[in-house]
């Protein structure tokens, strides 16, 4: 009787280890993927990161633009015989002022649905993680 029960109980601790064994092999993909996606995380932040120094630096050099272009709406004012050439390279200049503005909230608004996107994809992982 003895000897069945001591089988039984072995068979039973076989059984259990191998649900151990199959719940670790889980927990190890768990992470794995927790890992992974932690990576992608970190990857997106870069591109962030690099999109934002892109993003700063337009803005500095379009900083730039506008004050040049002040600068020579100044000196047009003050030469009556170059005037209506300053206003066409003035006129040009905003113009190129406007299209790296407009490049620049592009650009924002890019990095907006991508901090979004980024936001989602944390949060999901979060949620994952914490099921």
């Amino acid at each position: 009787m003895v000897a069945s029960e001591v089988k039984s109980l072995a068979s039973q601790t076989a059984k259990a280890t191998e649900e151990i064994s199959a719940q670790i092999a889980g927990i190890q993909g768990s992470t794995k993927n927790a890992v992974d996606s932690i990576a992608t995380i970190a990857t997106t932040m870069d591109e962030i990161n690099r999109v934002t120094s892109a993003i700063a630096t337009t803005v500095e050099e379009q900083t730039t633009v506008t004050r040049e272009i002040a600068r020579n709406a100044s000196l047009a004012a003050e030469g009556t015989g170059t005037v209506a050439s300053n206003v066409t390279e003035v006129t040009s200049a905003i113009s190129e002022a406007n299209r790296s503005a407009e490049d620049v909230l592009g650009s924002t608004q890019e990095l907006t649905g991508a901090a979004k996107r980024l936001q989602t994809s944390v949060d999901s992982f979060l949620a994952e993680v914490a099921a």
